[in-house]
């Protein structure tokens, strides 16, 4: 195999899923940098509760269509050669998690890594997204169902190349559960800070509010008040002002006594 198809496949892997959707559809829809608010993830969750679902289903979309696109195209021109394939999906997840677009920062690569199970493993995604449907409506918390479906890959992929079963298609190859491994430990290091705030009952549930992380993106109620009464005391131009009753008095007239 020729070593510029090679450089091509895994760069081109790369830099189309570094490309940040959840960013650029959160700019275009609202005018907002999705950074800023919440977890301060540029995945579809993040967005999900700052933007709603229309919005969300795009970024998924887009997300997924990171690690499936690769994947397809490796396999495609390589002859279903699976490490190629494995070698394209691995740079779509890093694409997605550490984009040069943003300095090396990213998502969490959960959409990205479940396209390329698509690619890899249709039937494994189909399996793998009903866990993700099922942890999602018994906890209420994606992140939760993220860590679940992420850990249940590898064990999933084990388990079709021992029973033969699962995957219908073509062979399980060794590389894919590789792959699923990586995979799986990529999602549990980039939600540290969920686990974090599930032991200390902070982790927000679908459904429930967020807020900016900068304190100067959005007025507090109580800032909100004050700017509201501060506006509706100020006269408006050519309202005679109303005197001052507390207005102490001029200590000059004070002093001045009749002559």
């Amino acid at each position: 195999m020729p070593s510029e198809l090679i450089a091509e496949i895994l760069l081109g892997a790369y830099l189309f899923a570094s490309i940040p959707f959840g960013l650029l559809v959160g700019f275009l829809w609202k005018r907002v940098d999705i950074r800023q608010f919440g977890s301060g993830n540029i995945g579809a969750s993040n967005v999900l509760r700052l933007l709603g679902w229309p919005a969300a289903l795009v970024v998924l979309m887009l997300d997924t269509a990171k690690g499936f696109a690769p994947v397809w195209f490796a396999i495609a021109l390589t002859d279903n050669n699976p490490l190629m394939a494995v070698g394209a999906g691995l740079a779509a997840i890093l694409g997605h998690n550490f984009s040069l677009f943003l300095k090396f920062k990213g998502g969490k690569g959960v959409a990205t890594s479940l396209g390329v199970l698509i690619g890899l493993s249709p039937e494994i995604a189909v399996i793998a997204l009903f866990i993700w449907i099922l942890v999602v409506s018994v906890t209420r918390f994606i992140s939760v169902a993220s860590i679940a479906t992420g850990i249940s890959v590898p064990i999933l992929m084990w388990l079709s190349a021992r029973a033969h079963t699962i995957h219908l298609s073509r062979p399980m190859a060794p590389e894919y559960i590789y792959l699923g491994l990586l995979g799986a430990g990529f999602i549990l290091l980039k939600h540290r800070s969920n686990l974090v705030r599930l032991v200390n009952g902070t982790e927000p549930r679908i459904g429930q509010k967020i807020h900016s992380k900068c304190p100067s993106v959005h007025l507090d109620a109580g800032a909100r008040k004050s700017s509201e009464s501060a506006q509706d005391s100020t006269p408006e131009p050519g309202a005679n002002p109303q005197p001052d009753l507390q207005r102490p008095p001029d200590p000059r007239k004070a002093d001045r006594r009749p002559e």
